[in-house]
């Protein structure tokens, strides 16, 4: 990923998407009366219960969004710096805020108790009914049935705990294995594999660097090295070299609809933000990397996959490139917003795409504005302009 991304790796401004710096900015505990009634609110709704809603982040709190007529239905304060994530189910998101995850029942517009704290809150990964999270400041991995968490409760699950702590991501598979990266706060090195009963059955440490996770048709995963990918299939681990020697794969986007998975692709290990032109689509069938020119910039928010497993990329000259998988073939350009320039600072706001069903939602900062985008006629369903300009973007999705 581009250095914003980096900075959030242990290893400072080495890689994207990771960094000994705080995932999280310095904040606060929620005060405002949005937030003071969250801890009496019920899990399972409220009164006028938002439909399939989304969760912008701006700063200092959250904006609740209706997801067909971008209607803002709740504000709620929340100092610092917040990211979001699906939590697994139709009514929460993930917050991760400066003091670990909280979780956010969206359709009833309010903050729960559940909270799972711990330094540097990282990755949210959802796959095979269960939702994965990793605190990089401890370590620590939180495995939970996000089915549990209309009953208010903190859902009862399996915890692991990395050897030591690092910028890293876990994942859950349909047979109860789990896979989780391996490092220390100044190096990460691969992965390995636990069953279900936390027995060691796999490991590879033959991927430097290794971020950021992506689960494709048939249930390989694979994880980002700064030379390629290390995939995960039926046992055992098969690492797949880059084109060039450093060739970043530190994001990847996968879909249960095709084996192939989107990446983004780096090979500056010294620029301070590269901004590459070039994406990767890595088949875990074959076990080979496609490089795909979309002929512009993109940011490490800016990959998604379709409803059909189409690889979308959100470009800085405002369109999603809608890439067909398997030929590498740009199909088409849909027009989401205005041309932009990726910030230095990875925690500054930049047009952010979302996928869910066959809707693109996107964020265009620098207008406070927020789109609705049908993928495939590329037709705009709807805009808002919020009151302040949003970070992040994200939403309920259930399926995964």
């Amino acid at each position: 990923m581009n250095k914003a991304i980096r900075n959030r790796t242990l290893t400072g401004a080495a890689l994207a998407l990771a960094v000994s710096t705080v995932l999280t900015a310095c904040g606060g505990e929620t005060t405002s009366s949005s937030t003071a009634k969250a801890k009496d609110a019920p899990s399972a709704g409220s009164a006028d219960p938002v439909g399939n809603p989304l969760v912008a982040t701006f700063d200092g709190g959250l904006y609740i969004l209706d997801g067909k007529s971008l209607e803002l239905a709740e504000t709620i304060e929340l100092p610092g710096f917040n990211r979001v994530n699906p939590a697994g189910d139709a009514d929460h998101v993930v917050v991760s805020t400066d003091k670990g995850f909280r979780v956010l029942n969206v359709t009833g517009k309010a903050l729960t108790d559940i909270e799972y704290e711990g330094a540097k809150p990282g990755h949210v990964v959802r796959h095979a009914g269960k939702t994965v999270l990793f605190t990089d400041g401890t370590g620590q991995v939180d495995v939970f049935d996000p089915a549990e968490l209309g009953g208010g409760k903190k859902p009862a699950g399996r915890t692991y705990t990395s050897a030591e702590a690092h910028h890293g991501v876990a994942i859950e598979l349909s047979n109860g294995e789990l896979l989780s990266t391996l490092g220390t706060e100044e190096k990460r090195t691969g992965a390995l594999v636990l069953d279900k009963n936390d027995k060691e059955t796999a490991r590879n440490e033959n991927c430097p660097g290794v971020h950021g996770e992506a689960a494709a048709q048939g249930e390989a995963v694979a994880v980002g090295c700064e030379d390629g990918v290390l995939i995960y299939k039926d046992g055992s681990f098969t690492k797949v070299d880059a084109p060039d020697d450093y060739g970043r794969i530190g994001n990847q986007a996968g879909s249960e609809e095709s084996p192939v998975l989107l990446g983004d692709y780096k090979t500056d290990p010294e620029a301070e933000l590269e901004r590459p032109t070039r994406v990767s689509l890595i088949d875990t069938e074959t076990s080979k990397i496609r490089l795909v020119d979309v002929g512009t910039s993109y940011s490490f928010r800016s990959l998604a996959r379709g409803p059909h497993g189409e690889a979308l990329v959100l470009g800085t000259d405002g369109s999603i490139h809608v890439i067909d998988p398997d030929t590498g073939k740009v199909e088409k350009k849909v027009p989401a917003v205005g041309k932009w320039q990726e910030p230095l600072d990875w925690q500054q706001a930049r047009p952010t795409l979302f996928v869910r069903d066959h809707t693109a939602y996107v964020s265009e900062p620098g207008k406070s504005a927020l789109h609705a985008i049908d993928i495939e006629s590329g037709k705009k369903l709807a805009s808002v302009t919020l009151p302040k300009s949003t970070n992040e973007l994200s939403g309920v999705v259930s399926a995964h």
